[in-house]
């Protein structure tokens, strides 16, 4: 049985990566300092307390869930550009894509009496379409609260990203993220897993920043959610992560809704904040790398 590796704050994300690869989940302790972490829930509990229950099993009856969290509060903008985790999802997924972005924020409350989740791969998002060699998503979960196997920390199956599909997990392979708050549990898209069960008196509460490969549709439509008039003043490199800019060559590009002759016909998404064109010179370049690949692979 593969256990459930914990890895420093201090490690480097290509370390982060390889684990990722191996066994498809492991635990970064220690990441959030108290202070940081009594910024991150005074800016994110109103939003939290007044979330309604999940309407079904999977969301969960007694769970709840909140989104839309870059545009809500600066300290997760700060985690979504955290050097080590966000090293780390570029060094899983940039083999895949031409850029990353942001998948899904949410806030998951478990509360008392809340059962335990179905085990799942998030990769089936996009149905079962993506051929399996293909690694969609770097996930993440940053303790706000202690995990505890009483409380419902994450259950999860190290090396079931390795597994053929219709491989059911035992329960002596099912493990607990048990971690302080503070903590991170980085998992892959690829391997098994489920919110717990929370049997204790009190909530366990997690932060849920995916990462996901630049030609997919994103779960949280970042676009609704963090819309330009709200995004134009963020740093331009989170903005990229929402998606405000081209996922390759040709991906992304718009056309403003001008009348006849009273704008530029194509641009890309950063177009919308500096009114300029100047982010497709290395057009031909990236248009040469995309066609090479693609010849290797036929």
């Amino acid at each position: 049985m593969t256990l459930l590796q914990r890895l420093s704050a201090g490690d480097d994300p290509e370390k982060l990566a390889q684990v990722l690869r191996d066994d498809g989940a492991a635990i970064v302790e220690n990441v959030l300092d108290a202070a940081a972490l009594t910024r991150l829930k005074s800016e994110i509990m109103p939003y939290v307390e007044a979330t309604e229950l999940g309407r079904d099993d999977f969301t969960g009856r007694k769970t709840t869930r909140t989104g839309a969290l870059v545009a809500r509060s600066q300290a997760c903008r700060d985690l979504v550009m955290d050097d080590l985790i966000l090293g780390g999802a570029n060094a899983f997924l940039k083999p895949f894509c031409e850029r990353i972005q942001l998948h899904l924020t949410q806030v998951i409350r478990i509360q008392p009496g809340q059962v335990k989740q179905p085990l799942h791969r998030d990769r089936l998002a996009w149905g079962g379409f993506l051929q399996d060699s293909i690694e969609p998503q770097f996930n993440t979960i940053w303790a706000v609260t202690d995990f505890t196997q009483e409380n419902g920390a994450t259950r999860v199956v190290p090396g079931s990203n390795k597994w053929e599909a219709g491989r059911k997990a035992n329960p002596d392979e099912v493990q607990y993220a048990e971690m302080k708050a503070g903590s991170v549990l980085i998992y892959s898209g690829s391997v098994i897993h489920s919110g717990g069960a929370n049997n204790a008196d009190h909530d366990r509460m997690g932060l849920n920043i995916t990462y996901a490969l630049g030609w997919l549709r994103q779960e949280e439509n970042q676009y609704l959610s963090c819309p330009p008039q709200v995004a134009k003043d963020f740093d331009p490199a989170l903005r990229d992560l929402l998606g405000y800019c081209m996922g390759s060559y040709a991906l992304g590009y718009y056309t403003p809704p001008t009348g006849p002759g009273e704008g530029p016909e194509v641009v890309p998404p950063e177009f919308l904040f500096s009114g300029k064109v100047t982010d497709w010179s290395d057009g031909d370049d990236l248009y040469e790398s995309v066609s090479r690949r693609s010849s290797e692979t036929v």
